[in-house]
């Protein structure tokens, strides 16, 4: 028998079958929402009952943030050019970086590597809290998943917040987390409050998720707002975003002579 082409543990297709991680998927629709299968695609297992509800939330909580996402915008920009919707909307997915979507993955590494070193240190969460916030200090480097520049207290925090502990999902890394928070004015003397992509990092980390899946919950959520944005944008919209000539300042030199 010849050598395989592809290897996946992930699903099988065959006539008339379509297998997910060994689940008919036709059993599996109807039964379990979008985002169990995406847990079950991601984990290999379905979710718990608690698991189920916190990562529906998850998958939610980033779905829309309007035109002031810079990734809302580059659907919005592209989409105006006149470039199928598909093309809007991955222009909208790869403008998720370091500044907008990446903190969650950064946040969640920062946090399980240092919950793990506290556990080794036997030391308590405020102690290992500090000594985070105060390396980030003195590098002069953004801390991950704190601070916001429109919110003053991240109502999508809050909620996830809430929800994990009614699912009793609030751990060693939320804990953390919100010690963090408490730790700001102290470090910083001035109050970082623990946004989103923080909450949804410390959430993700004691549900078990490696840190490397936290773009995957950035890019999931957001995706079908990209798609309402840029179908806006396509359908009841003029065409060609673009600034006008005179909202463009130039920081150049001044006209000059080409050199003889």
């Amino acid at each position: 028998m010849p050598e395989a082409f592809w290897r996946t543990a992930i699903s099988k297709v065959e006539p008339n079958k379509i297998l997910v991680r060994g689940y008919n998927l036709m059993d599996l629709v109807g039964k379990y929402s979008y985002a169990d299968l995406a847990y079950l695609l991601w984990r290999g297992e379905l979710p718990t009952a608690n698991h189920s509800r916190m990562m529906d939330a998850l998958l939610s909580i980033c779905l829309e943030h309007s035109l002031n996402a810079p990734s809302v915008d580059a659907a919005v920009f592209v989409a105006s050019s006149g470039v199928p919707l598909q093309t809007a909307v991955s222009a909208g997915v790869a403008a998720m970086g370091d500044w907008h979507g990446g903190a969650i993955e950064q946040a969640a590494e920062m946090l399980q590597s240092a919950v793990r070193t506290l556990h080794e240190r036997h030391v308590e969460p405020a102690v290992a809290a500090e000594e985070i916030l105060r390396g980030y200090q003195e590098r002069k480097e953004k801390v991950p998943g704190f601070g916001h520049p429109t919110h003053t207290r991240d109502p999508r925090t809050a909620r996830l917040l809430e929800i994990a502990r009614e699912t009793k999902l609030q751990g060693a890394h939320v804990e953390l987390a919100q010690t963090m928070e408490s730790l700001t004015d102290k470090v910083f003397q001035r109050h970082l409050i623990l946004n989103v992509d923080g909450c949804i990092a410390a959430v993700i980390s004691d549900m078990g998720f490696d840190w490397r899946w936290g773009k995957a919950f950035f890019i999931v959520s957001r995706t079908p707002g990209l798609v309402a944005h840029a179908y806006e944008q396509m359908y009841h919209d003029k065409p060609y975003k673009a600034p006008q000539w005179n909202e463009i300042e130039y920081t150049g030199p001044a006209e000059r002579e080409v050199p003889k």
